[in-house]
């Protein structure tokens, strides 16, 4: 195949993916629909909420998922491979898969859900409902990341910090942590991003209902089904500009070789 060949189709293919792209934006930005949407409170009310929540799901997949990503980098043991299996299902799965298996894990005749009930707690349909589901589908990319990163720190490294007198937490927070940085970073925006385009099992297992669990993608969703078609592309618009935005932070502080070592992106 020529050179000029492969330019053609290569052109071809980016035009295919970014044309579709580009109508939405310029749609959005040229009727007007977004600058209205900005101030149209359903829109902000549901902007507000995905920054909450997503914000809310990064702690969760920080605290969960870095030691599970310590782990699987620092450690072999038995099941290794069925638990690094577990951790990269949710990134297969369908996601309203994903929403059905949380509702019957966590719903009220659920494995947990009578003994949530015991303590008063219902989460299906409910913000923390919408918190579950992004973190369940988000937390994969941050601990296959954070693994890869850890993985690659030179164990030489850590010991001579601890040879020179520095504690467990210090060598982590100063030689693993530093090193890993890359990685670390490219984790957390990937799995923000996953967890603010989340739609699938966040309908399954929080519903759709305004001001509680009706997230950007969700309000997309339900725009679109006749209520405002404007408001539906401007959504779609700033889910699109948020994800553009962290794609492009990614590859301008040069994490793009993380993301290619895992596969994804």
């Amino acid at each position: 195949m020529g050179e000029w060949s492969i330019r053609a189709i290569a052109g071809l293919a980016a035009l295919f993916l970014g044309l579709p792209v580009a109508a939405l934006v310029v749609r959005a930005i040229v009727d007007g629909a977004l600058a209205h949407a900005l101030t149209t409170q359903v829109v902000l009310d549901a902007l507000a909420l995905s920054l909450v929540t997503t914000a809310i799901s990064l702690v969760l997949t920080v605290g969960l998922g870095l030691p599970m990503a310590i782990m699987l980098a620092r450690r072999k043991f038995r099941g290794q491979s069925f638990l690094e299996a577990l951790v990269d299902l949710p990134i297969v799965l369908p996601p309203s898969v994903a929403g059905i298996a949380l509702l019957l894990a966590f719903g009220r005749n659920g494995l947990l859900g009578g003994t949530l009930a015991v303590f008063g707690i219902a989460i299906p349909f409910t913000t923390a409902a919408v918190i579950l589901a992004q973190t369940f589908v988000s937390m994969p990319f941050f601990i296959r990341s954070a693994r890869t990163g850890i993985a690659s720190v030179d164990h030489d490294l850590e010991d001579a910090a601890r040879v020179d007198g520095a504690s467990e937490r210090q060598v982590f927070q100063s030689i693993t942590v530093a090193l890993a940085s890359s990685a670390l970073a490219a984790g957390l925006v990937m799995s923000w991003a996953r967890a603010l385009g989340e739609f699938g099992a966040t309908i399954m297992f929080a519903g759709n209902l305004e001001g509680s669990t009706q997230t950007l993608p969700l309000l997309v969703y339900s725009e679109f089904q006749g209520v405002s078609l404007d408001a539906s592309i401007a959504a779609a618009t700033i889910l699109i500009l948020a994800a553009f935005g962290v794609l492009i932070a990614v590859r301008v502080f040069h994490w793009g070789r993380i993301l290619d070592t895992r596969g994804v992106g």
